[in-house]
């Protein structure tokens, strides 16, 4: 991931706790979250976005148990495992969404400014 490091030139989206950008060598996206970085092909990052929106906030809110107060995040490649509280998903969620919006935004602008010039 080393090679990415220089290019944070492409970032995607940025919040308080971390930021994602595009590595244009390794045509992959790279989440950094709290201290934490991880590199993902498109469809990997899709499917853990997907992941951290299933996660159900409200019921690890009415769940009184201590078991509740965190839950362990993690991806079928393990590039990204950590156990999160709620307010730590919350915020990954943030990042997640923002950089996926970000994407899907890029992508459309390019097939439109593709059909304009055809």
């Amino acid at each position: 991931m080393s090679e990415c490091n220089q290019l944070k030139s492409n970032v995607l989206f940025e919040t308080v706790n971390g930021y994602s950008y595009q590595c244009d060598l390794t045509n992959s996206i790279v989440i950094n979250f709290v201290g934490t970085s991880s590199k993902y092909k498109v469809q990997d990052f899709l499917i853990f976005q997907r992941k951290v929106n299933s996660v159900m906030i409200l019921d690890m809110l009415y769940d009184l148990s201590d078991q509740s107060d965190a839950q362990l995040i993690e991806t079928t490649k393990r590039n990204f495992s950590r156990n999160l509280t709620i307010c730590e998903i919350v915020q990954l969620r943030e990042l997640l969404n923002g950089t996926k919006f970000t994407l899907s935004l890029h992508s459309l602008l390019n097939s439109i400014i593709s059909t304009e010039l055809v």
